[in-house]
């Protein structure tokens, strides 16, 4: 459903779900229900300002019935945010799509304690489009080539390509040369396919028994000698490292980061897979070693193959470099 309120500062309006019944008589009864331990007042005045609307773009006041409205929508108070130390790159933009390098560490989309800080929001005041609208996501701490839709006439065709998998993507991480104790030899290119699931209320991706539904191919590219002592999943003593290239066949949450996990293999920086560290602060100087290096499909709009590579190097494979 589109919101009847524009999008305001790059971020779009919220939308919240009235109930069918209850004991609440208004609208703003229910706001107040959910909020008012909050910001009461800051309620009210928004109910008085005109600034809470439903369908059509309605404004609603302090009487307006539960009943009248299935949603309504208005413009959440954003708290001020720290920048983060990271910049977007442009690769590519015409009419229907914006090609970036997303940097680590910047979310794609708001959430959480990032929303000005999203590489969606930044972008949409940047370059002045309201209508962006990503076509994937790369989580915060991936790095690499992102696809936005810049025209709301033509982002369906897009839209068809990322469903029916029509889209190659292809990522490289660094991780040990070698499986970690109690791993087995691992012989590359390797496929690895197992079945996966992420509850909306548990931070992790687990692997469960039952018909594979995420599958990657591995290749090991070149192995070099570590540039620090800091070795897969962020643990000291892992001194000889590779690079690898991760061809995803599927899309599920934090499927690279499992599956290389699940070879003994877990990616350098790694706070997450093989095992869950202790939150902490962002370190910059330690990004994930994950980078969505290309994507490639045929171009719906023009009927040509299109392809975008990452300007992006993984600071541990750099480094090792000459």
């Amino acid at each position: 459903m589109q919101s009847p309120l524009p999008v305001r500062d790059g971020v779009n309006a919220t939308r919240l779900r009235l109930p069918d019944e209850g004991p609440w008589d208004t609208a703003m009864d229910y706001m107040m229900h959910r909020w008012g331990h909050i910001d009461p007042q800051g309620i009210e005045d928004r109910f008085d300002a005109g600034e809470i609307v439903g369908e059509g773009g309605i404004p609603l006041d302090r009487s307006t019935p539960l009943q009248d409205h299935t949603f309504i929508w208005y413009y959440r108070t954003l708290p001020a945010e720290t920048r983060l130390p990271v910049e977007l790159n442009i690769l590519h933009q015409d009419d229907h799509l914006l090609v970036v390098d997303k940097p680590h560490f910047l979310p794609t989309t708001p959430g959480g304690t990032y929303i000005q800080e999203s590489a969606l929001v930044r972008l949409r005041n940047q370059l002045d489009l309201p209508d962006l609208i990503p076509m994937h996501r790369l989580d915060r701490m991936t790095a690499g080539v992102l696809l936005f839709s810049t025209n709301p006439q033509t982002r369906g065709k897009y839209q068809v390509l990322f469903e029916k998998r029509q889209v190659q993507k292809e990522y490289e991480c660094v991780s040990a040369a070698e499986p970690a104790p109690g791993h087995p030899a691992v012989e590359f290119p390797v496929v690895v396919r197992n079945r996966m699931t992420k509850s909306r209320s548990y931070l992790l991706a687990e692997v469960i028994d039952g018909e594979p539904n995420a599958e990657t191919r591995i290749e090991r590219l070149e192995t070099f000698d570590a540039g620090s002592p800091a070795g897969a999943g962020g643990t000291a003593g892992a001194r000889r490292l590779a690079r690898y290239r991760l061809e995803p066949h599927t899309g599920k949450t934090h499927q690279l980061r499992v599956h290389m996990a699940s070879l003994g293999l877990g990616i350098v920086n790694d706070a997450f897979y093989p095992d869950l560290l202790d939150k902490a602060p962002d370190d910059y100087a330690k990004p994930l070693q994950l980078l969505a290096r290309g994507i490639r499909f045929v171009d719906p709009i023009s009927g040509k193959p299109a392809e975008y590579r990452s300007r992006l190097a993984l600071s541990e494979a750099a480094r090792a470099r000459p």
